[in-house]
């Protein structure tokens, strides 16, 4: 094994073994005494490095010599170095008739030990990359929390819940300035997604009056499972997989905003459709027609569903068309959010608020 990608990948899992950077400090000038940036158990320059104390110090950067040997028994005591303490106590090497005898600090442990020092590190990333990914979640659903409490007081003033609401996504904001573990996270990811299933019910209830049926007929098999996802009548659409929780990293695909709000800021896509648009059907049926007008390709058309989901990517090209002058290549930002949504680092209700609010800032 490569002797400082060991050490990296210790270093990555210090905490499991109880040790500190200056113990690995004290590892790493331990390892700079080894011929070899390879240790092998065969190696013919063996595996025991001897150098007196006043060496390891002077690579340490002039540390004091207590010092020193206390992280050097922190590392015996972990079980990565064994001390082989020759006769007088004295750290040397020597030939002799058997072979090439050595005293001082055998590192034969480290290479023992390093797949379970990679195991270890490999659990530590995929932490990290969980914590990470619930965070850019949770920070999306705080601004979508946003959107809908200032959107809410504007449409219905009539209700005295929105300062909550707003207070709520005002500390969550303030939570996420700090470095938060995942367990918090997770608290704070079924806060704001009880917050939010509240105040979708309140401004956008579902439309009891119409039936699978009728949905079937206007959309076909399809969108009829589109609005069913809304309905939250199809075991297998995002929305069910949100509301089971079973794994954390399943992504609710539906628009955080009502289809009112995001129609009044999005005024442009309307004007295509000879009805009034509705339902959230209606709003993907008009999207699916106009993306070929505006140079945006199948392929990118169908990555982006993947993505996002078909409501999402209907409310990205309707906020789209209202600055379709500003973009150059639709086809290639569609594309780029659609990279971004795959990561979990992307909303549309941010489109939305910004068209609303243009020169404002955002909560």
């Amino acid at each position: 094994m490569n002797k400082w990608e060991a050490l990296r990948e210790l270093t990555l899992a210090r905490e499991i073994y109880g040790l500190s950077d200056r113990d690995l400090s004290v590892l790493q000038a331990l390892l700079s005494f080894h011929p070899e940036t390879d240790l092998s158990l065969d190696a013919k320059a063996g595996l025991v490095v001897f150098p007196s104390n006043t060496s390891i110090c002077e690579r340490l950067n002039g540390m004091a010599n207590s010092t020193m040997r206390r992280h050097l028994s922190r590392l015996i005591d972990a079980g990565l170095l064994i001390r082989r303490d020759s006769p007088n106590g004295k750290r040397y090497t020597r030939c002799t008739s058997v072979g090439r005898i050595a005293f001082g600090f055998d590192l034969r442990p480290l290479v023992m030990r390093h797949a379970d020092h990679c195991a270890a590190a490999e659990d530590i990333r995929a932490r990290q990359d969980r914590v990470k990914r619930l965070r850019e979640t949770v920070s999306l659903m705080r601004r979508d929390l946003a959107a809908l409490a200032d959107w809410g007081q504007c449409d219905r003033p009539d209700l005295a819940i929105w300062d909550a609401y707003s207070d709520l996504a005002r500390l969550a904001a303030r939570d996420l300035r700090r470095k938060l573990d995942e367990q918090t996270l997770n608290s704070l990811h079924d806060q704001l997604m009880s917050a939010l299933d509240r105040l979708r019910d309140i401004l956008e209830p579902v439309d009891n009056t119409e039936t699978a049926a009728d949905v079937s007929a206007k959309m076909g098999t399809s969108a009829a499972q589109s609005e069913q996802h809304h309905q939250n009548s199809d075991k297998d659409s995002y929305w069910s997989e949100e509301k089971d929780r079973s794994q954390i990293d399943e992504k609710d695909h539906t628009p955080a905003l009502p289809l009112r709000m995001i129609l009044a800021c999005c005024p442009e896509i309307q004007s295509f459709s000879q009805n009034p648009i509705r339902h959230w059907h209606e709003l993907v049926n008009i999207s699916e027609m106009l993306r070929p007008m505006i140079g945006i390709s199948s392929s990118a058309w169908e990555e982006a569903r993947a993505a996002m989901g078909p409501e999402q990517t209907a409310v990205v090209l309707a906020a789209m068309f209202e600055r379709l002058s500003a973009i150059r290549s639709p086809g290639g930002y569609l594309r780029h959010l659609a990279r971004k949504s795959r990561d979990g680092r992307f909303s549309c209700a941010a489109m939305i608020m910004a068209l609303r609010n243009p020169h404002g800032s955002q909560l």
